[in-house]
C-alpha cells in the first residue's frame, strides 16, 4: 500500500486524547485573586509542582493557570516513554555532567520510583508498563555503538541485554535490525494524556485550584510578592514558577535559552492477532533506533503501534502555532519509514496523525533558572525526554523559590546555563545546518563532518 493510501483515514487528532477518560473542560480563572504559589502551564511540570507543594506543604495555597487545557500540549502528545534519565540519556550525560553523574542517577532512580508511587498512591490509571526499551541498531557500523551504551548502562547499575541479529529479530521481527540493547530497568511506557489528567485529578484532591484556557500576559514585581496577569483577572502571590514548554514566555531568558521544534507522530489501527504475531513484540519494549535521526515506536493497550520522531522542525522565529500541528510530507516519510522498517504490516492503515512541540536546548536536557530576584523559577528545555524528567524539574523548580538549602541547587547540572541560541536569522540557520550535517552523518556511517564536530567542540547540540 502507498503511504498516501495508509494515511487516507488517518484522523488529524492526537490518539491519546481519543478515549472516553478526557475530562470535561475546567472554568478559567474569574476576577483577581490571591495565592502563596502560582505555577503557569498545566502539562507535566507544573502538574508535578502542584502535586509536591501540596505533599510538602497542605496549607500552601497553589493555583494553576493553562493557556489551553490540562496535558494537552507537549505531555499529552508524546509517545509515551517515561525514562529514569534526567540527563538525556547517559552519554548526553557523561558528556555535559561527567563529574556528577553518579550522584544524577542516584537521583533518577529515586525520581523514577517516585513517579510509580505516586501513580499507585492516587490511583492514577495511566497504562503504566515498566517494560524497559529496545534500542535497535539500524546499520552495521552502528553496532559497536550499541555494544559501549552497553557498558555505560551496566556502570550506572542497569540491567541491560544485548541481542545479535538474530536475536533482536526473534524479539521484534524487522529487516533493518542489525542488533539491539534491551535496557530492561529505568524505561516505561504511559499512556501520556492519563497520566496528566491524573495527575490533574490528584493535584485537584489536594486542593490546588486548576484554571485552564487562562493564559499569563505579564508577570511582575509588586513589593515583595509577584503578581500574575491573565485575560481574566490578576493573581497576587509570592513565588511563581513558570513551566511552558517551548511556548514564547515572558520570561525572556527562557525565549533565548529554548527553540521550539515540531515533532510528529502517527498511530496504526489495532492490529490483530496474526499482524501481531508477525512481528513478535511479546515483551511490549519501547523502542528506538540509533541514528541521529531516530525514530520512537511502542505498542498501545489495545495493539497500535505508534511511530513517530525523526524529522523535528524548526519554525523561524520559534513560531507555535496550531496549524503547524499536520504536516502532510512528514507524515507519509514517516509512513514510508515505517512500511520499510515493518514489510509485513504493509497493508496495516494509519488510524490517527498529529504533532506537537518540544522544547529543546543546546544541552538537550532540563535547565533551571530564577528571575525577578528569586520570587519566579523555571525548568524547562527536556528535548522530548520530559515524561520522566519532569517530576524532578518541577521538585529543583519549586526548591529554588521555596527551599533555599536544598543540596538539589548544589548540583552544577542545575547552577549552569545551557548556551542560549542565536537570534534570527542565525538561530534558524544553525538549526537548518545542523540537521542537514545531521542527516549526512546517518548516510556517511555516522562520520561527524565540520559542523557537528565544531559544535560538539561548543557544547551545542540539536536533536528530535
Amino acid at each position: 500500500m502507498e503511504p498516501q493510501a495508509a494515511l487516507a483515514d488517518a484522523r488529524p487528532h492526537v490518539l491519546w486524547f481519543d478515549v472516553p477518560e478526557r475530562p470535561d473542560e475546567l472554568p478559567s480563572l474569574d476576577g483577581d485573586t490571591t495565592a502563596d504559589l502560582v505555577i503557569v502551564g498545566g502539562g507535566y511540570t507544573g502538574l508535578w509542582a502542584a502535586v509536591q507543594a501540596k505533599q510538602g506543604d497542605p496549607d500552601l495555597v497553589v493555583v494553576v493557570i493553562e493557556a489551553g487545557r490540562l496535558g494537552e500540549q507537549a505531555s499529552g502528545r508524546n509517545g509515551g516513554f517515561c525514562s529514569s534519565s534526567l540527563t538525556h540519556g547517559l552519554e548526553n550525560g557523561l558528556a555535559r555532567f561527567g563529574q556528577e553523574l553518579a550522584r544524577i542517577e542516584e537521583l533518577a532512580r529515586a525520581n523514577f520510583a517516585a513517579i510509580a508511587s505516586d501513580i499507585d498512591t492516587y490511583g492514577i490509571d495511566a497504562e503504566w508498563q515498566p517494560t524497559g526499551t529496545l534500542t535497535a541498531a539500524v546499520a552495521p557500523h552502528l553496532v559497536a555503538e550499541l555494544s559501549r551504551a552497553a557498558e555505560v548502562a551496566r556502570r550506572f547499575g542497569h540491567e541491560v541485554e544485548l541481542l545479535d541479529r538474530e536475536a533482536v529479530r526473534a524479539e521484534i521481527g524487522s529487516p533493518t535490525f542489525e542488533a539491539g540493547m534491551w535496557q530492561r530497568t529505568g524505561e516505561a511506557t504511559v499512556q501520556p494524556a492519563k497520566l496528566a489528567w491524573g495527575l490533574g485529578t490528584a493535584a485537584h484532591a489536594l486542593g490546588v485550584r486548576l484554571h485552564e484556557h487562562t493564559a499569563m500576559t505579564s508577570v511582575r514585581r509588586d513589593g515583595t510578592g509577584m503578581v500574575v496577569t491573565t485575560p481574566q483577572g490578576r493573581v497576587r502571590c509570592r513565588s511563581v514558577l513558570v513551566a511552558t514548554n517551548g511556548f514564547r514566555s515572558p520570561v525572556r531568558a527562557i525565549n533565548r535559552m529554548v527553540a521550539p521544534v515540531y515533532d510528529y507522530v502517527l498511530a496504526t489501527e489495532p492490529l490483530t492477532a496474526a499482524q501481531l504475531a508477525s512481528i513478535g513484540w511479546r515483551h511490549r519494549q519501547g523502542l528506538a533506533d540509533t541514528t541521529n535521526l531516530f525514530h520512537y515506536s511502542r505498542l498501545t493497550a489495545d495493539d497500535r503501534i505508534v511511530w513517530g520522531g525523526y524529522d523535528a522542525v524548526y519554525h523561524y522565529g520559534n513560531r507555535v502555532d496550531a496549524s503547524l500541528e499536520q504536516r502532510d510530507s512528514t507524515h507519509q516519510m514517516l509512513a514510508r519509514h515505517f512500511q520499510t522498517t515493518f514489510p509485513q504490516l504493509a497493508d496495516v492503515r494509519f488510524s490517527h496523525r498529529w504533532g506537537g512541540v518540544i522544547d529543546t536546548c543546546s544541552r538537550f536536557s532540563v535547565s533551571f533558572g530564577t528571575a525577578h530576584g528569586g520570587r519566579l523559577s523555571y525548568a524547562v528545555g527536556y528535548t522530548g525526554l520530559g515524561v520522566g524528567a519532569s517530576r524532578f524539574g518541577a521538585r529543583v523548580a519549586l526548591d529554588l523559590l521555596l527551599h533555599p538549602d536544598s543540596a538539589l541547587l548544589e548540583l552544577g547540572m542545575v547552577r549552569r546555563r545551557p548556551i542560549p541560541f542565536p537570534p534570527e536569522p542565525l538561530r534558524w540557520t544553525g538549526i537548518a545546518l545542523t540537521r542537514r550535517a545531521m542527516a549526512r552523518a546517518d548516510a556517511n556511517q555516522g562520520r561527524r563532518g565540520a559542523w557537528l564536530q565544531l559544535l560538539d567542540r561548543l557544547g551545542m547540540g540539536f536533536d528530535s
